[in-house]
């Protein structure tokens, strides 16, 4: 139980790669904190995560929210050591078409949001002299037709990464990312099977990837295996990008 007495907070965790990522973190020893706008679905991880996981509704988006949630959880806890922002949404569209609404909303979600959460928990990170950040970028901001707010938005999340470490690894914190690619989650499966057929022959792997399998890579930046590990963006693909 290599996390025993630390505290996780994983944003975006109702479902899919959040919800495994609570998961894993929960079976290493950790207390976990699930994060999410859907509530049912948020209880219903929280109780498949185990060791005393535990849920709040929040909108990474709203800073007031964000203040109000992680205040409280640090007067429970005293600490937040682990942070994981996989909150994320998606407005696709052909940039012609993309209305300013559809920018808007993946910026504030995906790019604003770490960045409420980081001014939330990075203070105390740096006065206890320890930290981990996980955030959740994506293969999309290398190039993806029909993404130009998803992709520019998971770019920042790299960009974001690299600076913060910079800044906060005199403290003993680490701050890295994820890039997925296609990965078997609810959104996934939605998608029409000759598309599928597109994505999957792009994979070297033939395959896609699982939730757990991103959890795993979140699980060992978490924990102190990872202690000389930061700034890196680890790509986590089948190969698609080597």
């Amino acid at each position: 139980m290599r996390m025993d007495g630390k505290v996780a907070v994983v944003t975006g965790a109702a479902q899919g790669i959040g919800a495994a990522i609570a998961k894993r973190l929960a079976d290493d020893g950790a207390k976990v904190v699930l994060l999410d706008m859907n509530a049912e679905k948020l209880e219903a991880a929280a109780n498949a995560a185990g060791n005393g996981a535990y849920w709040k509704v929040c909108n990474v988006a709203d800073v007031a929210a964000v203040n109000e949630v992680f205040g409280d959880i640090i007067e429970k806890e005293g600490k937040v050591d682990i942070l994981v922002n996989n909150a994320g949404i998606t407005r696709d569209a052909m940039f012609h078409k993309m209305e300013e609404a559809q920018w808007d909303a993946v910026i504030d979600v995906n790019l604003k949001g770490i960045f409420n959460c980081c001014k939330a928990v990075v203070p105390g990170m740096r006065e206890r002299k320890y930290g981990k950040i996980v955030n959740l970028a994506s293969v999309s901001a290398f190039g993806n037709i029909g993404q130009t707010n998803y992709g520019a938005s998971k770019g920042g999340v790299i960009g974001f990464t690299k600076c913060l470490a910079k800044e906060v690894a005199r403290y003993n914190c680490t701050v890295n990312c994820i890039a997925p690619s296609y990965v078997n989650t609810e959104m996934l499966q939605a998608v029409p099977e000759n598309v599928m057929q597109k994505f999957l022959a792009a994979i070297p792997m033939n395959r896609l990837g699982e939730p757990e399998e991103l959890a795993a890579v979140a699980a060992f930046l978490s924990s102190d295996d990872s202690s000389f590990v930061t700034g890196e963006c680890i790509v986590v693909s089948g190969g698609s990008y080597m």
